[in-house]
């Protein structure tokens, strides 16, 4: 059966512009009407290729109504390349219903900024409870530093089967993507937003951080005295080197267990006793001796900035692996309390 006896007439009008060519087109394309504009874009939308013989049938029942055309139909982007180039941008946004589009389409914003805001262990924690396919495609939306993090926090088990599918996945239709999105932002997102504290209070935790011990509690205290709002929850990402000694035996272990011996013992520098105490109790036997014969050498000659650095450095570890979920900050303990 021949294909042009299944068309419409408006696909049939559409064939004759395009076979006709754009300089052609253009200028026929001026006399029509809005709608019977519409009606040839929607009648292209539906058009494939079609055969020499059947575009001749076309133009012979045409014949009567359009100059003679000739040449073979492609696709239905040259008859959009003819209306942009006849159209002004407001005759097409017109024509094409853009404003009307933009509406329904626009749609809520992006949910992968925000999810690369939350903590990592509460988007490994999400994605535990997930299929491993939907944890591969959360992660591979996600910046390869904030899906690194994640990564790190998920079980061993978990974490290779995600890898897997990481690997050998395809594209994803954007139904399922859109289906994630919704549930991220139903359940991750709302329960951060009522959880966690706002970006300003992390920006101020990450200045607050950078000051010695005495200065960083002065400054806390002026703000409860101040009225100041939610003091407990800035406290909570507060942590200097001086802390180490409230964390648990368990998580100073696991802080020191990657931090160099040298770095530990600029460090521990004219520490007080009870600190020192804490940090060689958390390190090997070996280490241990190590850095206390540096420690019994003397401090004179050692800059005073350089073990500052050092302790920030190591303050800054223990707040990333709290972040990452390997422990509690003591601040944050005394604040959930």
């Amino acid at each position: 059966m021949s294909r042009a006896l299944e068309m419409t007439r408006a696909q049939k009008a559409a064939a004759i512009l395009v076979a006709m060519g754009k300089p052609s087109a253009s200028k026929l394309l001026k006399f029509f009407k809005q709608e019977e504009l519409k009606a040839l874009v929607e009648g292209a939308r539906l058009l494939r290729t079609i055969s020499q013989a059947d575009l001749e049938k076309i133009v012979a029942e045409f014949e009567a109504e359009f100059a003679e055309g000739a040449g073979l139909m492609d696709s239905s982007d040259q008859m959009d390349t003819i209306l942009n180039e006849t159209l002004s941008p407001e005759e097409m946004n017109a024509l094409m219903g853009v404003a009307q589009a933009e509406t329904v389409e626009s749609g809520p914003p992006p949910v992968w900024p925000d999810v690369e805001k939350a903590e990592p262990a509460k988007i490994a924690a999400f994605l535990t409870e997930e299929h491993p396919q939907t944890a591969a495609l959360v992660l591979s939306k996600l910046s390869p530093g904030s899906a690194a993090n994640v990564l790190l926090v998920l079980d061993r088990d978990v974490r290779s089967e995600v890898v897997k599918r990481m690997m050998s996945m395809a594209t994803i239709p954007e139904v399922a993507t859109g289906i994630i999105e919704d549930q991220l932002r139903s359940r991750l997102l709302s329960e951060s937003a009522t959880r966690d504290t706002s970006a300003g209070q992390i920006r101020v935790a990450s200045v607050l951080n950078e000051m010695d011990k005495d200065k960083l509690d002065e400054v806390m205290l002026e703000l409860e005295h101040s009225g100041a709002p939610d003091v407990q929850g800035l406290r909570a990402r507060l942590f200097a080197f001086e802390d180490i000694v409230q964390l648990t035996q368990k998580a100073r272990v696991a802080l020191f267990d990657s931090i160099s011996t040298e770095l530990v013992t600029l460090a521990l520098r004219n520490a007080p006793p009870a600190l020192t105490e804490a940090v060689l109790s958390s390190i090997g036997a070996r280490a241990r001796r190590m850095i206390e014969s540096e420690l019994g050498q003397g401090s004179e000659s050692v800059n005073a900035a350089d073990i500052t650095r050092a302790r920030k450095a190591i303050a800054a570890g223990a707040i990333r692996m709290a972040r990452e979920g390997a422990f509690e900050l003591p601040s944050a303990e005394s604040a959930a309390a």
